[in-house]
């Protein structure tokens, strides 16, 4: 009974281990029902059923990507709006549309180009300024209160979620090792599968052997590309 459990995907290592765990436990085995490689592989499957299914990071990528869209997106538009009305020199109040345009150039007119987190600091200093007294007439005036608003709302939605997901991260990476717990789980499963082949002749041991080893030709054929397994499948 021969498998080389590195080569398994994180999720038919897991499906192997269960299955073997299962029959352990089914009564039909009374040599390894309490044996205490048995209680050790349970033990071991269950600190990687803890981080398998996991992702390594929060999971709160995509709307903390969402969210910054929605920043952006709000940012552009009243950014677009103050560049095209100052070039108007015959509409009303375009000389305010110029000097609020002159606040964003001043904290850079790229901001949704920037990291997460330098977009986020840049964008609380531009708010800052915005709202000044001298600069919040000067939206009223131009009828953007609305548009400010908005965009104001995106940068603290963003924040919110940026920061959850920060917290959540940091839990995360408080965990055990990822890639240890796996060792671990194919240690176990390794001298447990070596036990059984060891044993295979003695009696009692035969029924146990032989049906462990069809899971194990089973797990053999689920996977042939195992290693191209894309998040946990690399890294633990």
């Amino acid at each position: 009974m021969k498998i080389a459990l590195t080569q398994l995907s994180t999720k038919d290592l897991a499906t192997l281990a269960q299955r073997i765990i299962s029959n352990a436990q089914s009564g039909k085995y009374p040599v390894i029902t309490n044996h205490p490689l048995t209680a050790a592989l349970q033990a071991s499957y269950a600190d990687y059923d803890k981080v398998y299914t996991k992702q390594v990071y929060s999971g709160k990528g995509k709307d903390v990507a969402a969210l910054d869209h929605e920043r952006d997106l709000a940012y552009r538009s009243l950014k677009a709006f103050l560049n095209g009305y100052r070039k108007l020199p015959t509409a009303v109040n375009y000389q305010l549309a110029e000097e609020l345009y002159q606040v964003f150039k001043t904290f850079g007119l790229n901001l949704d180009q920037l990291s997460y987190s330098s977009q986020t600091a840049q964008m609380k200093k531009l708010i800052e300024t915005l709202e000044l007294p001298e600069n919040s007439q000067k939206i009223s005036a131009l009828s953007l209160r609305t548009a400010f608003d908005e965009m104001k709302s995106r940068q603290a939605d963003f924040e919110t979620v940026f920061a959850e997901q920060a917290e959540a991260n940091a839990g995360l990476r408080q965990m055990k090792n990822a890639s240890a717990i796996r060792k671990d789980l194919e240690k176990t499963l390794k001298t447990y599968i070596g036990l059984l082949t060891a044993m295979k002749e003695v009696p009692g041991w035969e029924l146990v052997y032989t049906d462990n080893n069809e899971l194990v030709k089973a797990a053999k054929n689920s996977s042939p590309n195992a290693a191209k397994e894309q998040g946990l499948g690399k890294s633990l």
